[in-house]
């Protein structure tokens, strides 16, 4: 009878602790924490363990019990530790810039200002503006110069960043009067002329496209071809573009962003290859495999916009790659030495607000321009 009442007590116990053990496991698994699994596993085996040796006072069974859980402790960091590592490696992700920084008109705003007052106003009827979060700083300096004081929040105002995606979406919406941002993707295209949109693109500046490494990567430059050899799949090993013997991770970005978008037009008519992808668990519970952001692996390498790696996000944990030998800088891109180099452009698509037209104008002119450079970016035409 003593045995059966501890059998039913031990089995009260893990009944009990189940839940807790199933939701610990969920959670992880829903967070992308899922090289959390084995050890929460391995704990309620522990436990239970522990729950049987107290209860039946198998003293003499600790020993084992202490190796057993040492053993099993060992195995599970064997088995997670890829995981952990993964999951440890800094990330660099579109959106991860405090846009609050550059609002205008905010108290310690980084948006620019010119010496004096703009030449040009708007007091009514403002156009609202979208577009890359790379651009941000620029066009809410534009705002700042233009636009009448008052708060513009970036996620709620006349003067949005929703990034290149949604914001080329607002602006064939018709949510949007003009967006700054890259060239569109034949996807935005597409969309533009499904929805009967012609999308007008006036060049404002120009950015160096840049691809970087992990810091301690011995790789300091790259050719064009090499870069394609690598983004194509052709090249797979560091040791064959001068570095280590390891094999190169290529991280992409999602279909429709501006630096994929860039990365495509770099490429031409040289396939892409597929990106990395990870597991997303969707509040369906459903999978969706969704591209990786890039994780600053010894063997990573990726690609951004200049101004944004070196101004925005400021990660000393990576190096911007030479290209064909040449730096990327503002001196570079204005001579046009560095090789890959986009304009971005103020975009329109046929909106009725009275003041799109002259606002471009202005953003053309010297004023407009030097607010261009004072961002940190190139003026178009220079």
């Amino acid at each position: 009878m003593k045995t059966f009442w501890g059998v039913l007590f031990v089995l009260f116990i893990m009944a009990l602790l189940f839940p807790l053990a199933a939701i610990g496991a969920l959670t992880a698994y829903f967070t992308g924490m899922d090289y959390l699994i084995p050890f929460i596993a391995a704990a309620y085996v522990m436990i239970g363990a522990f729950v049987v040796m107290m209860r039946f006072e198998l003293d003499r069974f600790k020993k084992f019990f202490i190796i057993g859980s040492s053993v099993v402790v060992v195995i599970t960091l064997i088995y997670a530790a890829p995981g952990i590592y993964d999951k440890t490696r800094p990330v660099i992700a579109d959106g991860q810039v405090d846009l609050y920084e550059y609002q205008p008109f905010a108290k310690k705003s980084k948006a620019v200002s010119l010496d004096k007052p703009a030449s040009y106003k708007i007091e009514d009827n403002l156009p609202i503006i979208d577009g890359a979060t790379a651009l941000y700083p620029i066009y809410a300096a534009f705002a700042q110069a233009v636009y009448p004081e008052k708060d513009y929040d970036p996620y709620g105002s006349e003067v949005m960043s929703y990034r290149t995606g949604e914001a080329y979406m607002n602006l064939i919406n018709g949510k949007a009067d003009i967006i700054f941002v890259l060239g569109p993707s034949k996807t935005q295209l597409n969309q533009a002329e499904s929805a009967g949109k012609e999308l007008k693109l006036t060049p404002i500046g120009k950015e160096a496209f840049v691809f970087f490494v992990n810091a301690k990567n011995p790789v300091e430059s790259l050719t064009e071809d090499e870069i394609k050899g690598i983004y194509s799949g052709k090249i797979t090993n560091w040791k064959d573009v001068g570095g280590k013997n390891d094999e190169i991770r290529a991280f992409q970005r999602p279909e429709g962003s501006g630096s994929q978008t860039a990365l495509q037009e770099f490429m031409g008519l040289t396939p892409i290859m597929k990106p990395p992808t990870e597991d997303i668990a969707s509040l369906m519970g459903t999978i969706i495999g969704e591209v990786s952001n890039y994780k600053n692996h010894n063997n990573a390498i990726g690609y951004t916009f200049r101004y944004y790696s070196t101004q925005m996000v400021k990660n000393n944990k990576i190096r911007l790659l030479a290209v064909n030998g040449v730096e990327p800088t503002v001196d570079t891109i204005r001579s046009g030495e560095y090789p890959i180099t986009n304009e971005f452009y103020a975009v329109t698509a046929g909106s009725d607000n009275p003041h799109v037209e002259a606002f471009i104008e202005w953003i053309l002119s010297d004023e407009g321009q030097k607010i261009i450079e004072k961002t940190g970016y190139v003026p178009v035409g220079k």
